[in-house]
């Protein structure tokens, strides 16, 4: 029921107070969710992983950083929208597909070609995120979709990733030790035993893991200079100024300049944009899965839930307003794990900690945006912005090729997927795609159109078959 009024009255066990607008649920800082400064100050720091999309932009784009910038600070005023709508995620980027996209928009040469490339890509994402919200298609696209192809979408995406980073001229080549550093710490960090069994065993060090990426940041700021690989920050005092006319201007669909891409190009799209969906979808999966955790532990206090239709409503509205006002390579995607991990982590610790997981994933984006207008923070992370993305792309390419090979059912599914990974990385989606259906159809037969998601593994003969052992091994087999 929607009601309107503080927050403190809030009934235990019940949804958090709303005024309902249709499939969402607006709630007003201050008076349907309360302000968590903890989550505001961890925002503040943490916009620094935000900006690291600038040096692409540039890169990819040609943009100045004054424009780049404004760019994250129009798609940071669209990550306020989840909260306020009643999505209980931090948002983020779509960071595993941005690696598929960068080399879909290389096949396009540099300036307007790429522009409309980018803007026609990003528009076609959008309509087809919240047409599937408002319809309720999206599981029931992904679940037609074979496990061998989703296994090979997310291999290519992390081995792609992982390419951005290390590729011959790229930015490990620029800044090896800054890089072999601060990428050695965020793992040790993020996925090492030894870690998790300090951070079990002491407080410091969970509430160090907590921070995610930024320990690695801070790092990066201070050994990049001693190193000589990076200069040191030029502290900036002030405020942002966003660069809105030139954007608008210059660099929209609505500018002279620009224009709106050809009818051809939103074709040529779709396959990127169906390889990037399947992508969206399994943040999709994991966002549910860490609401639905974290209401285990306070279902007596609040009954908070995640809509996967009602999110892909927002993030589509988010990609066509961005492709309009903004074109932007990182997309606007469903939620940011690392983020959100943090935030359920602390909302299960009780009211005391956070009072509604809504308040704390809202002021934690309330920081972020903040942290755009301080001249200070935008300054001192500046000239390592090109190591930020790299942790990026290589913890998500760490764990999308994770998550693709556990997406892979049999062992047919592994040869499949690695097919298909190799394919998009060296000839796009739209091959991809097509090599993988072949390749299904071929192995599966009739089994192609099975229901994926509720294949048993047990009972493939594939997979149970025997492998035949290595010549070497043979002396090592029991006599027959």
């Amino acid at each position: 029921m929607s009601v309107l009024g503080p927050v403190f009255k809030r009934q235990n066990g019940q949804i958090q107070p709303y005024i309902s607008l249709g499939p969402f649920q607006l709630r007003l800082p201050f008076i349907h969710y309360r302000f968590e400064l903890a989550d505001y100050l961890q925002g503040l720091i943490m916009c620094a992983v935000c900006l690291g999309i600038i040096p692409i932009l540039q890169e990819y784009l040609g943009m100045p950083f004054e424009v780049a910038i404004t760019v994250v600070i129009l798609n940071g005023f669209f990550y306020l929208w989840h909260s306020h709508l009643g999505d209980p995620v931090v948002p983020g980027w779509i960071t595993p597909a941005i690696p598929l996209l960068l080399l879909w928009l290389k096949t396009f040469p540099e300036g307007v070609p790429r522009m409309h490339a980018l803007i026609a890509f990003e528009l076609e994402l959008g309509l087809v995120a919240f047409f599937f919200g408002v319809v309720g298609l999206a599981k029931k696209f992904v679940d037609i979709v074979p496990d061998a192809l989703k296994a090979g979408i997310l291999l290519g995406a992390g081995v792609a990733a992982v390419r951005l980073v290390f590729d011959k001229g790229g930015r490990f080549d620029l800044y090896p030790w800054t890089c072999t550093i601060a990428l050695g710490s965020v793992f040790y960090i993020l996925f090492s035993n030894h870690f998790k069994t300090l951070r079990a065993k002491h407080t410091f060090f969970k509430h160090f893991s907590d921070l995610g990426l930024l320990p690695s940041m801070i790092l990066a700021i201070i050994i990049a200079p001693l190193l000589g690989e990076l200069p040191w920050p030029k502290i900036e005092w002030g405020f942002t100024v966003p660069q809105f006319a030139t954007l608008w201007t210059q660099w929209t669909p609505f500018s002279d300049r620009i224009g709106w891409p050809p009818l051809a190009l939103y074709l040529s799209a779709l396959p990127l944009v169906g390889a990037t969906y399947i992508v969206l979808f399994g943040e999709l999966i994991q966002a549910e899965a860490l609401v639905d955790e974290a209401r285990e532990f306070r279902h007596e206090d609040e009954d908070v839930h995640f809509d996967a239709n009602r999110n892909n409503m927002i993030v589509g509205i988010r990609n066509v307003a961005m492709s309009m006002i903004g074109p932007d390579l990182s997309m606007c995607g469903p939620m940011w794990a690392a983020m959100q991990v943090v935030e359920c982590e602390r909302y299960k610790h009780g009211p005391e900690a956070m009072d509604s997981l809504v308040g704390g994933v809202a002021s934690f984006r309330w920081g972020t945006f903040t942290g755009y207008f301080l001249a200070p923070i935008v300054s001192l992370v500046k000239p390592v912005l090109p190591i930020a993305l790299s942790l990026t792309m290589l913890v998500q390419g760490f764990v999308a090729v994770r998550i693709g090979i556990l997406k892979a059912r049999t062992f047919n599914d592994l040869g499949v997927a690695g097919c298909v990974a190799a394919v998009l990385i060296s000839r796009g989606a739209a091959y991809a795609f097509a090599v993988g259906i072949v390749l299904c159809g071929l192995v599966y037969g009739k089994d192609f159109f099975r229901k994926w998601n509720k294949y048993d593994k047990v009972k493939d003969p594939v997979f149970n078959a025997c492998i035949a052992p290595e010549p070497d091994d043979e002396k090592h087999l029991p006599n027959q």
